[in-house]
């Protein structure tokens, strides 16, 4: 027998803080960039079309010695029975010795991870005096977005939110912003003076909502898309040279925000080529041929080594197509259980 740790929601919430969530995403990138991660085939099926599936991403990391995958299944009429739509789990496992090492609920991972990539990206390819961000889309993921671009990029003095469906959602949003920053990320930092004064002088901002997309765009330094869309949101004729995308949303097939058309002119990176031109922004530009594989300046893991430089000018249309990688969970979760253990939380079972 041995031990195997179960950690729920909530204990994974007070394990997790952002600023060490994009450290670790960082080094998920560069480990597979050194070849020292590496990603296993996506799986995907449907119980029944439309109304519940679930896939299955995983991967190997060698220089952190785990293996393992996350699962996550919808079934949409959870919800009439009381229970979630969308559940997920991430599973870590030794890779020097294949025993499970623990598990945990997926949700708070997947937000904190996601969010980390959209500010990563921010970080690596927007201009650094940045004072404008776009976030399209309100969701879940809007909180955590901003807040992962508040901690990599000093100047942001304007969030402009846009949701597609509902000017009020946005709205309400930006009501509340401030707080809900505070509440959700800052208590993690009140044993670091300085840091928590810092992030706290970030979150002090402007948020405002818009129906205008169109003018929004063009007056965003840095955009991030973050919807469940299925058709661009975002034209490029709209885009003024040196905007920044990180572009999180589309990690299915038939999903889209930005207009293809953008990929012509801009500077492409991506998390994972593979996964970019088959269920990525990337893919429908490359489906219609206005670019190729090859056009993909690089993956992100390269340019925080330093090997591919990311922006060339302070005119250049920059895209980072953040498809989500199961590299970014279990490194991500692999720190929870460092974190759990020593801290004596969650359910240890002997398997």
């Amino acid at each position: 027998m041995f031990p195997f740790r179960v950690i729920d929601q909530e204990s994974v919430k007070k394990l997790l803080d952002m600023k060490h969530v994009i450290e670790l995403v960082e080094r998920a990138y560069t480990l597979k960039e050194q070849k020292e991660a590496s990603l296993f085939p996506m799986v995907f099926h449907e119980f029944a079309p439309g109304k519940a599936d679930m896939d299955i991403k995983s991967g190997h990391l060698t220089g952190a010695h785990i293996f393992g995958l996350k699962l996550v299944s919808w079934f949409g009429d959870n919800p009439a029975k009381d229970l979630p739509a969308l559940v997920g789990f991430v599973l870590v496992l030794d890779s020097q010795t294949g025993v499970p090492k623990g598990m945990m609920s997926g949700e708070p991972v997947t937000l904190m991870r996601t969010g980390a990539a959209g500010g990563i990206g921010a970080k690596y390819f927007a201009r650094p005096e940045s004072e404008h961000l776009l976030l399209v889309g309100c969701g879940h993921l809007a909180a955590y977005e901003i807040m992962a671009t508040l901690i990599t990029m000093k100047n942001i003095k304007k969030v402009t939110v846009y949701n597609a469906n509902s000017y009020e959602k946005a709205a309400n949003f930006c009501a509340t912003a401030k707080e809900r920053l505070h509440e959700m990320f800052l208590t993690h930092y009140r044993d670091d003076r300085e840091l928590y004064q810092t992030l706290l002088d970030r979150i002090e901002i402007e948020y405002a909502a818009t129906d205008d997309i169109r003018g929004a765009t063009g007056e965003a330094d840095i955009i991030i898309t973050a919807t469940p869309s299925h058709k661009p949101l975002i034209m490029k004729e709209w885009v003024k040279p040196g905007t920044h995308f990180s572009c999180i949303g589309a990690d299915m097939a038939g999903k889209q925000e930005i207009d293809e058309n953008l990929f012509t002119t801009a500077r492409v990176f991506v998390d994972d080529v593979t996964q970019a031109i088959n269920v990525g922004e990337t893919k429908v530009a490359v489906q219609k041929g206005l670019i190729s594989k090859e056009d993909i300046v690089a993956e992100i893991g390269s340019v925080i080594l330093g090997r591919t430089p990311g922006r060339l000018s302070d005119q250049d249309i920059t895209i980072y197509d953040s498809t989500g990688i199961a590299l970014q969970d279990l490194i991500t979760a692999d720190y929870i259980l460092k974190k759990a253990e020593e801290k004596g939380i969650g359910t240890v079972a002997q398997l």
